[in-house]
């Protein structure tokens, strides 16, 4: 079962929450919780598996709670941020602190459901439109410091280059092997032994990463 902590300001959406995914029959809502201490508390006395965490609330808002979580988490949680819009200004810093990826609050029901399940097996929740849009706030947050050294990479392979460098451009498994003619399989063994090398958590990190190493570029997206 996958354990899930359910975070929202408002009690109709967390109701609403928890209905769907106790639906299904490998998911179980263990808690809720509705402010970010509350959440910080609730995820380290239940232990799940994926947090849903509404990014702004009271008493502590989603990031710091993300932040705090993510510190010390227990083995395996992984936090998803929801979110009204699709891009806030809040994103970046939760991917940042760990998050894996994020969902607005209107998305389909059949998504969310699919999106726990990736985001479970290790995978992230970001679409190439929210790529291009991470990516550019990144070149905005790094302008001032360009001097800055670049991320080392050193320890990869000219294969796992390539992959990471898909991954930043927001493609999945299938498409990365589908571009580079291998298996989606194998396309998901270059991801994680990257992030192995790199000590990164998932994918959305991966995509940080592939800006600020210079593997990818906002203009490459379009």
């Amino acid at each position: 079962m996958i354990r899930i902590l359910v975070v929202d300001d408002q009690a109709l959406l967390r109701a609403g929450f928890r209905a769907l995914l106790d639906a299904e029959p490998d998911m179980e809502v263990v808690g809720e919780a509705g402010t970010g201490a509350d959440a910080v508390a609730a995820a380290a006395r239940l232990a799940p598996d994926v947090v849903l965490m509404d990014i702004r609330m009271p008493g502590g808002d989603g990031l710091e709670a993300t932040r705090s979580i993510l510190a010390a988490p227990p083995d395996g949680l992984k936090v998803i941020i929801l979110t009204t819009f699709e891009l806030d200004e809040y994103v970046t810093g939760a991917i940042r602190a760990g998050a894996s990826g994020f969902l607005v609050k209107d998305t389909e029901p059949a998504d969310l459901v699919r999106a726990v399940r990736a985001v479970h097996d290790g995978d992230a929740m970001l679409s190439p439109s929210v790529t291009r849009r991470l990516l550019a706030r990144l070149a905005a947050e790094r302008a001032p410091a360009a001097e800055a050294p670049a991320v080392d990479i050193s320890g990869l392979t000219e294969r796992e280059r390539e992959v990471v460098s898909l991954v930043g451009q927001g493609l999945n498994n299938a498409e990365i092997g589908a571009r580079l003619f291998i298996t989606a399989l194998t396309a998901k063994t270059h991801v994680s032994r990257a992030m192995t090398k790199l000590g990164l958590r998932d994918r959305a990190q991966l995509v940080v990463l592939a800006y600020e190493s210079g593997l990818v570029r906002p203009g490459w997206l379009g």
